[in-house]
């Protein structure tokens, strides 16, 4: 099968990029209206044509892709009254980029393949910068030949694709994935607040952590907050990293898996949200550690 048009529904940070990137490497792109008309406008203005239910983006596109925050969204785009499943159309490839919980992927999966409709997860890592350059990391849950038929597409917006195997396997690599991010941004938020409460140079602590043991690409993002008040190297709502802890915590009860860590993270950033951080991005749970430890910043 030749994929030619291309549907992206959820056309917000993540998603601008990778329809960008799919327009300049020369597929047709079809996307839906978004509560943030910038991106949406952008698009179209470098032409890619709006649609305004996500059957009609399915009976116009090869391969939807879809980008929206969590599995409530993915459930109500493929179910819905006017979702892709309603528009009935056989051999149509969905790829969810979202970050899901497994057991629903694998579910959507066999009522997409009752209808002749392929479903595979395609979870993504890296940030909207590396969206934009087209450079994210892809995992893909799937049959290798569905990976074969839609990797040129991907690899317009991806530089990094991994086969996880089956459909749900690539959900379950991302939540463990965004627990260690999101993890390593627990800790590295304490320890920073920790030498803001003892009067420690912030330049000299990054020197010497990102020099050693201690060093993690959390701690890269996270240091920029105290050093220059710059939160944009992480721009990840903590509302939805919240989320995505709870799909984790989830997945290993129903394993079932202890996961001591994975329960005390998700409790950090559900405690921020409660004090009124939900919208800021991640690296704002050192304001979070400060404002508990009266610390000023």
């Amino acid at each position: 099968m030749t994929i030619k048009t291309i549907g992206l529904i959820g056309v917000g940070l993540m998603g601008h990029g990778i329809g960008k990137n799919v327009l300049a490497k020369g597929f047709a792109l079809n996307v839906i209206a978004h509560r943030n008309r910038e991106p949406v406008d952008d698009l179209v203005g470098k032409g890619a044509k709006e649609f305004k239910s996500a059957a009609e983006i399915a009976k116009a596109s090869d391969l939807v892709i879809l980008c929206v925050t969590g599995t409530p969204q993915v459930e109500e785009t493929v179910y819905g009254a006017n979702g892709l499943l309603s528009a009935g159309k056989s051999g149509l490839i969905v790829a969810d980029c979202s970050t899901a919980v497994p057991d629903s992927t694998r579910k959507i999966a066999a009522d997409c393949a009752a209808k002749g409709v392929t479903f595979i997860d395609t979870p993504m890592v890296r940030t909207p910068k590396e969206a934009e350059a087209g450079k994210l990391g892809l995992m893909v849950g799937g049959d290798a030949s569905v990976l074969k038929a839609i990797r040129p597409v991907l690899e317009t917006f991806a530089d990094l694709i991994v086969h996880t195997g089956a459909v749900g396997t690539a959900h379950q690599m991302k939540l463990i994935n965004n627990f260690i991010a999101l993890g390593n941004a627990a800790v590295a938020a304490e320890g920073i607040a920790v030498a803001q409460k003892g009067n420690i140079d912030m330049n000299a602590l990054k020197e010497i952590v990102m020099g050693g043991g201690g060093s993690s690409v959390m701690f890269g993002r996270l240091i920029n907050v105290p050093l220059h008040d710059d939160d944009s190297h992480a721009k990840f709502a903590i509302r939805n990293a919240r989320k995505d802890l709870r799909y984790y915590t989830n997945m290993t009860e129903a394993m079932p898996v202890a996961s001591f860590l994975g329960e005390t993270v998700h409790q950090t950033f559900t405690l921020a949200e409660t004090l009124g951080y939900s919208e800021r991005y991640v690296p704002r749970i050192i304001d979070m550690m400060n404002q508990l430890n009266g610390t000023k910043k």
